[in-house]
């Protein structure tokens, strides 16, 4: 297991709720997603998967560069391709700008 941390400027645009998609399985992973109120948006990483920070830095930073939000991302990893990463980190906005479901 490796957990790893990640920062990035946060962006102008608040979240208007807590967000929780998907479930940690072999092959998936869960998100969890809430409003960040400092000009640093954070992400923590459990994965089973050990080695690719390079790859989850990829993932965050194109996810970051795409959209203006400032939040704390908690993902719990259980060996996803990094387009189900950015499948759940879109659907996890998703439900965090809408109605919170």
């Amino acid at each position: 297991m490796e957990t790893m941390h990640f920062e990035f400027p946060a962006g102008s645009r608040p979240l208007r709720h807590k967000a929780h998609v998907g479930v940690v399985a072999s092959g998936n992973l869960e998100i969890l997603l809430e409003p960040e109120f400092s000009p640093i948006s954070k992400v923590r990483v459990r994965t089973s998967v050990i080695g690719f920070r390079d790859e989850w830095m990829a993932i965050l930073r194109a996810f970051f560069e795409r959209h203006d939000v400032a939040a704390s991302i908690e993902i719990n990893d259980g060996g996803a391709s990094p387009p189900i990463v950015m499948l759940r980190l879109e659907q996890a906005l998703d439900i965090s700008r809408n109605d919170g479901r």
